[in-house]
């Protein structure tokens, strides 16, 4: 049997035997340490190369070999030195380890381990800091990427690392040990987790510090994800952080840092009547890919069909008077409406639907630049905001390209992005949201993808937030510089993070403050946060580095979008990148152990790592020759001959294929597929039995005072608000619709109706909790 992945002459296991992760969590800062544990089994000296994912938004501040006692840190060099250093060090058998970022993705890192004498070990350790996203149960999640999937590149695109990635099979040869220790002013209520725990330590009293550990025998086949739940998780903080002592004076890494963390809340009056108007793009992906499965447990869906049931439930929840389209892409894009969006209508909702139900994961590859320039490319509806929803596996190798496209979009849409399942990439759904003023999730393992996508839809329904501005008010002799780019976009109860560097010395006080200002429909809203000045001793220097990386993606994006200034902009990354010991597109970690020197007998075996099955090499060894490696392993994709290359081409989703709505509809989506587009439900067989009553039973019980669709309308509002009001979120526009359509049909006091319901359907709901 032939060995995927990185194998011997011998076809034996990769030489990396275990990954350890130390977490620490500071409140809603992770700082990460992963150590990785290498060893020749060759019979003379080996290269080791390994591509794996990290966050999009971490910053990798540190990276050091340990071989035997001796330990080598490295230091940050521009990329074309770091790489020359290390080609000179591992042709000179010295063992050499160098740490690079991808150019076309920022969570792909590929890691060279180079010269590592036989039966040799080396322990190669990389830390990194990030903040963790708020979800929609107000939780933080931590998410350590473990599946890489195999990126989709457009022939034509240079894809550097990113091409080394592709499919395999078998499981890693690797185990994961990881630890968890969690610190926050606000005492801890729980955390969870995808994979198997044991028990929650407390180690305070008051629950402000925690630590728990992963199961002993863990195989890191998938992303281990980590929520964290604390008590009054959305409050407003400052964390002052003091510089380094010995950095230049002036510079972002010897002054102090203040990191704000906003969590605005509207007024209830604004928030209790969302728009009623916009134009609704849904942009499925529908490559290959999205038919794997959404988990490995009993019962589960596949991506593409967990999205269609999400459609169902979107389609449903849009306000009368919208306009929507449908795309589905792959290596071709397809639409539901040839040319513009539609108006919604019961019409269209039902022809939507019946090419809903025929989507299929049969589109080839994952390009999502040629869609998106469709879309953009037609005009918007007046006075419909245009608001864009991309679901996706994420796994596409022009990355930037796709965010510099949105971004150059941003003044006339909002972009809600999906990743869905294992090894989506963070950069790309992530990046997208950040530069389309909207907001990402993630849906992975056994998540139900119907809560995130319509907390999505809630977000993209409030009203718009205009002229936001932030002004601070420091004491005298200390001035602000803003590192973060101006706020875009706020949503309710969301996290918004600023950064900024103090400089100077108070002449006296110790607090400051900061104001942000905006306007919410015609109302002025004002939050203010005042925070010491004096700084934490706990947060090491996370918060410059987090500073710092956000400096430096920046300016990466200033220098994709202009050819002016280029070298400048280049030299101030450089420059932040080596300042802050930090990684970025034209730098890289280098390290040298110049003690080590053996004389190298012909080539060196050049092996590749496999991340959990994906990444998977050629199994004859490769040689190492003079100057740069490079990858002869290609994608398995064909390039798309046709397609949308030139002149899009919009073909009719009647061609998508012929698959149906699961026979097995959860009762919910049941019940949700056969509401009208106007709110109400008609009074049939088909409502009963997903009440499980027969039609005779709702007829003979429906009061004289009303027609047959306002009883079957509240019997479902009085369902919805009985049987499954722990999955609200999921139908709350679906009843708001319904409450609004009876309260349109005058029919006078409801009182008894409900009451005749409640018997019918076992339930115990009054008519206010209805809202009619």
């Amino acid at each position: 049997m032939v060995n995927c992945g990185l194998v011997t002459q011998k076809n034996e296991p990769v030489p990396l035997k275990s990954i350890s992760v130390e977490v620490r969590v500071q409140d809603h800062v992770s700082t990460v340490s992963s150590t990785l544990l290498y060893v020749n089994e060759e019979e003379r000296p080996l290269e080791a190369l390994f591509v794996f994912p990290l966050p999009a938004d971490a910053a990798v501040c540190h990276f050091s070999a340990k071989i035997g006692e001796q330990e080598i840190v490295a230091e940050v060099q521009d990329r074309e030195t770091a790489r020359d250093h290390y080609d000179d060090a591992v042709s000179s058998g010295q063992q050499a380890f160098l740490l690079e970022e991808s150019a076309e993705s920022p969570d792909v890192f590929r890691l060279s381990v180079g010269c590592l004498s036989p039966g040799q070990n080396a322990a190669v350790t990389i830390i990194y800091v990030t903040e963790l996203d708020v979800q929609a149960d107000h939780s933080l999640r931590f998410c350590l990427p473990a599946v890489l999937n195999p990126r989709y590149t457009p022939a034509g695109s240079g894809a550097g690392i990113v091409s080394e990635i592709s499919s395999g099979c078998g499981a890693v040869p690797y185990t994961l040990t990881l630890s968890v220790h969690v610190s926050s002013p606000k005492p801890i209520s729980k955390l969870e987790s995808n994979c198997t725990l044991d028990p929650l330590v407390f180690l305070r009293p008051d629950h402000t510090q925690a630590t728990v550990n992963l199961s002993p025998g863990h195989m890191f086949d998938k992303d281990v994800e980590l929520l964290l739940y604390y008590q009054d998780t959305h409050q407003p903080s400052a964390i002052v952080e003091a510089g380094v002592a010995t950095a230049p004076s002036g510079s972002l890494m010897r002054d102090p840092v203040v990191m704000i963390s906003l969590y605005p809340e509207f007024p209830e009056e604004v928030m209790s009547s969302l728009a009623t108007q916009g134009e609704f793009i849904f942009v499925m992906d529908q490559s290959g890919s999205m038919g794997e499965v959404m988990h490995h447990g009993k019962g589960a869906q596949t991506r593409i069909e967990s999205a269609k049931d999400t459609l169902l439930l979107l389609l449903k929840s849009l306000p009368m008077g919208c306009y929507f389209n449908i795309f589905g892409f792959g290596s071709r894009f397809e639409a539901f409406s040839h040319y513009q969006s539609v108006e919604y209508s019961q019409d269209t909702v039902d022809q939507a639907l019946k090419r809903v139900k025929r989507m299929q994961a049969d589109l080839g590859g994952t390009e999502i630049l040629q869609p998106l320039k469709y879309i953009y490319s037609q005009p918007c509806k007046p006075n419909h905001p245009r608001q864009l929803f991309i679901f996706t596996d994420g796994e596409v190798g022009n990355t930037k390209e796709v965010m510099d496209l949105v971004k150059h979009h941003v003044h006339s849409h909002r972009c809600f992005s999906f990743g869905i399942g294992e090894g989506a990439s963070t950069a790309l759904i992530t990046g997208m949201a950040r530069e389309g003023s909207g907001h990402a999730q993630f849906i992975t393992g056994t998540d139900r993808m119907q809560p995130k996508v319509m907390q999505s839809l809630r977000f993209a329904l409030q009203p718009p937030v205009f002229n936001i501005s932030v002004n601070w008010s420091l004491p005298d002799g200390i001035k602000v510089e803003k590192l973060s780019q101006p706020i875009k976009v706020l949503f309710q109860g969301q996290r918004a993070l600023i950064y900024a560097q103090l400089k100077g010395e108070s002449s006296g006080g110790s607090v400051g403050m900061v104001t942000v200002k905006y306007k919410l429909k015609d109302q002025r809203v004002t939050n203010q946060l005042n925070f010491c000045l004096k700084p934490t001793e706990e947060t090491g220097l996370a918060v410059h580095r987090l500073a710092a990386r956000t400096r430096i993606r920046f300016l990466e994006q200033k220098e994709r979008a202009s050819s002016a200034n280029l070298k400048s902009v280049r030299r101030k990354i450089m420059e932040l990148s080596v300042q802050a010991g930090m990684s970025s597109v034209h730098t890289a970690f280098i390290a040298i152990n110049k003690d080590s020197r053996q004389t190298v007998k012909g080539p060196l075996l050049q092996r590749r790592v496999q991340t959990y099955g994906f990444l998977h090499f050629p199994n004859r060894p490769m040689l190492r020759g003079g100057g740069r490696w490079s990858s002869d392993c290609e994608s398995d994709e064909e390039p798309s001959g046709g397609g949308c290359d030139a002149q899009p081409r919009v073909k009719s989703t009647s061609r998508l294929g012929k698959r149906r709505w699961s026979h097995n509809l959860d009762p919910l989506l049941q019940l949700v597929s056969l509401q009208k587009a106007s709110g109400c439900w008609d009074l049939d067989a088909t409502l009963a039995d997903a009440f499980g009553k027969t039609e005779d039973e709702l007829t003979n019980q429906k009061p004289a005072q009303v027609e047959g669709s306002v009883w079957a309308t509240l019997l479902a509002l009085i369902w919805l608000y009985g049987c499954k009001i722990d999955q609200r979120v999921e139908w709350q526009f679906v009843a708001m619709k319904a409450a609004s359509w009876i309260g349109s049909q005058k029919v006078g006091d409801l009182s008894q109706c409900v009451c005749v319901g409640n018997v019918l359907l076992g339930c115990q709901v009054t008519k206010e909790i209805l809202g009619i």
